[in-house]
């Protein structure tokens, strides 16, 4: 049952440093059937205020296809928004009027919105993946608030409803993605409940879940709108998805005030379902368990193995002895000291030929040797991990 208390004293409650925010479509048309200026404005000072506090932010957006109805019925057209075919038409119609509503309000508090628009396809290889990671990490370090929405236009899957439902499940990659701590899953839903709360009295909110069993998922058993093609349903799977990677999620009304500062001090409001696992552990485990005997490798010297091991620091060109096995820009590829044994994993921002063409080259020396320039790194920081102590450092 909900407690009464003015804050949550769960042993999962931890401090964000960096948190996703998903807001659907029902939130930002405020029920109607158009984007509501003041509920994106109310969002987008919210998450500034995060910001202030130190907070780093990725904002998951829906409210495309909804924007681009609105534009069309506008001019005296029509469309309606079931078919994959309208719903792609609806979207590209819309993306550029919420995109611009967004940089509004964002540059009203003093800071940049990115458009980055992602698919199911660019998260499941080891290429766009890599990419996806490099420009939105790339973005939060460059101060600006990356604003996420599935690519409609192109994503059949997702406007179909049955992959990432209404960016409930691309929010939970997307934090897995970034290395979130914490998701924020909001709509004008309160959290989950023990039964369908807009059926009648007596439905219980339930303030944590801990196991997402039989129960649980019969309890969101709840249909999506016609403007939002999720549901609770998807929420909690988002959830499942989330929680696996080593990152807290919490389902909550984006309609209650400040909602995000509060739920970031520990308020109990909606529903909190803590991390697994840690998510460095779990990011550990992804990556180590993608390496075989005849994956990719480089044996690195002395200097650069201490450079890793002690002080957290990107592979760069000049420590590199050798090249071993073939590999593309995006695997996950294992780091080896002079001995041979493997100290270090990560995704490879260059092939094999490329890394061959570049080893043991100062930066300077290494920028026009390849076709592609990636930045001086072959792995960034944010894509490495260690292996021979029990963390790694981001």
């Amino acid at each position: 049952m909900s407690k009464n208390a003015d804050s949550y004293d769960s042993p999962g409650h931890r401090a964000w440093r960096r948190v996703v925010v998903k807001v659907g479509t029902n939130l930002l048309t405020a029920g109607s059937d158009r984007l509501s200026p003041e509920a994106i404005e109310t969002i987008a000072h919210q998450i500034a205020d995060l910001r202030r506090s130190g907070i780093e932010v990725v904002l998951v957006t829906s409210g495309a296809v909804a924007a681009g109805q609105a534009l069309l019925n506008g001019r005296g057209g029509s469309l309606p928004r079931h078919g994959v075919a309208n719903r792609q038409v609806l979207a590209a119609l819309g993306q550029s009027s919420l995109m611009a509503e967004y940089s509004k309000c964002f540059e009203r508090e003093g800071f940049l919105a990115a458009q980055a628009l992602v698919s199911r396809t660019d998260l499941e290889s080891d290429h766009g993946y890599l990419n996806t990671r490099n420009a939105l990490l790339g973005l939060i370090q460059a101060g600006a608030i990356p604003v996420v929405n599935e690519n409609d236009v192109v994503a059949i899957e997702e406007l179909e409803g049955d992959v990432f439902g209404d960016n409930d499940r691309l929010s939970a990659r997307v934090a897995d993605v970034v290395d979130a701590d914490t998701l924020v899953i909001l709509s004008d839903v309160d959290g989950l409940y023990d039964r369908d709360p807009h059926l009648g009295d007596g439905a219980v909110r339930i303030p944590e879940v801990r196991h997402i069993s039989p129960e649980i998922r019969a309890a969101a058993g709840l249909a999506g709108t016609e403007r939002s093609r999720g549901g609770m349903a998807t929420k909690v799977d988002a959830a499942e998805i989330a929680t696996r990677i080593g990152t807290s999620v919490i389902i909550a009304s984006g309609t209650e005030p400040d909602v995000l500062m509060r739920l970031s001090n520990g308020e109990d409001l909606g529903t909190r379902f803590p991390a697994g696992a840690s998510r460095l552990e779990s990011r550990k485990r992804r990556i180590l368990a993608t390496l075989r005997a005849d994956s990719g490798r480089v044996v690195v010297n002395a200097g650069a193995a201490s450079a890793l091991l002690q002080r957290g620091s990107s592979l760069l060109p000049p420590g590199i002895l050798s090249v071993s096995g073939q590999f593309e820009r995006g695997t996950n590829i294992a780091v080896c000291d002079e001995g041979g044994t493997v100290i270090a994993a990560g995704r490879s921002n260059y092939s094999s030929a490329d890394v061959e063409k570049i080893k043991g080259l100062r930066s300077g020396e290494a920028r026009g040797i390849v076709d592609n320039d990636y930045g001086d790194e072959v792995i960034h920081r944010n894509n490495l991990v260690l292996v021979d102590r029990d963390s790694d450092r981001d």
